[in-house]
């Protein structure tokens, strides 16, 4: 449809690349909705979510995803009943595919004042943010510039982690009027509830539950199950150690502790850091996640809304807690627990400390 069109995917050739269709949920009634796409590499299609928050005036916008006019049709929809957009914040320094999204979000809401957090960078070429089509006369860096709606809304950062080209930053945000955490590629939930999305477009979850290239893509519940469990260690070992084969005769080659690998990972559903963060981010700089994770431990959080995989999440008071103590806890941690999955990330953590593209863990 042309109303899923989006002509800005050759600055981030994703899946599925032109054409993006967005819907809408509502995560805490009357005050959080999120506007969901798909996005991947080869199939390995993921939710990427977009938040729309209900404040005092009108509506916050946090994390942009591809602008279509079907996306922003269904915020022009929530504005009728809620008020107009005010604020947009772009609140990681390293997350491209929100970031692409920026300029055209920022020219549907001329009137609407971005926010940015510190450090923005872009490879491979370090451009300004003008350059890049955001707004320079509308730009307020978050922590530097104070931050929006701080009556209603409390700001803290996870990071800055110095990376190669930049750093790692996110900028976190508790919604105090439903108790909602609003973050982006800190934490994860994964468990078999896959995003409605896919079940539109079933194509990738069919590609995946195939066992050889011959084999047709036949659609059924049990299918669509195995390909979703299959996809998310793709998506969060970008090589899960059960694959033996990858684009040789086949596509695909799996061993038979596939399921047992998605079961360890997915832990019912429970709230954890995501593997590509700890393996490639957070190596030199465990003691910033220890450090965010024990603030969160002290804030009245009820739901965490992570910008992919499940969302929302329902935490207590010990959530946190028993995080901050697992990720403290050398022996007893999930990367010990998988380290033949998490094996190609950190091979590929060793090739980037030894091209000095990184520091040295």
């Amino acid at each position: 449809m042309a109303n899923d069109n989006w002509p800005w995917w050759p600055l981030l050739p994703l899946y599925p690349y032109g054409q993006r269709k967005t819907l809408c949920r509502e995560l805490i009634p009357g005050q959080i909705w999120a506007l969901e796409q798909l996005q991947g590499v080869f199939y390995v299609a993921v939710p990427i979510r977009m938040f729309v928050v209900k404040i005092e005036g009108g509506l916050l916008l946090y994390g942009a995803v591809a602008t279509t006019s079907a996306c922003v049709e269904l915020i022009r929809q929530l504005e009728l009943q809620h008020g107009a957009v005010c604020t947009i914040v772009h609140p990681t320094s390293s997350g491209l595919e929100h970031k692409v999204g920026v300029p055209s979000l920022a020219r549907s809401f001329p009137g609407a004042q971005v926010w940015v957090t510190p450090g923005q960078w872009s490879f491979p070429i370090a451009l300004p943010l003008p350059w890049l089509g955001f707004p320079s006369q509308r730009v307020k860096q978050l922590f530097v510039d104070g931050t929006p709606h701080p009556e209603q809304l409390d700001w803290f950062g996870l990071g800055p982690v110095p990376l190669g080209p930049g750093p790692f930053f996110e900028a976190c945000c508790l919604h105090q009027a439903s108790g909602a955490l609003l973050i982006t590629d800190g934490l994860i939930a994964v468990s078999d509830r896959r995003p409605a999305l896919l079940d539109n477009n079933p194509k990738p979850l069919l590609f995946h539950a195939r066992e050889n290239g011959e084999e047709p893509l036949l659609d059924t519940p049990e299918k669509r199950l195995k390909g979703w469990r299959r996809l998310v260690l793709f998506a969060c070992y970008l090589r899960p150690a059960a694959v033996s084969q990858v684009f040789r005769l086949f596509p695909f080659r799996w061993q038979e502790s596939w399921q047992q690998d998605f079961e360890q990972l997915s832990k019912g559903g429970a709230l954890q850091v995501a593997p590509i963060l700890e393996e490639l981010v957070f190596p030199r700089h465990r003691s910033l996640m220890a450090d965010w994770l024990l603030r969160c431990s002290e804030l009245p959080i009820k739901w965490v809304l992570p910008a992919h995989f499940d969302a929302p999440v329902a935490v207590n008071s010990t959530t946190f807690t028993n995080l901050y103590k697992s990720w403290c806890a050398d022996s007893t941690d999930s990367s010990v627990l998988n380290a033949s999955n998490r094996e190609f990330l950190r091979s590929f953590n060793r090739k980037l400390e030894k091209l000095k593209l990184v520091p040295l863990a």
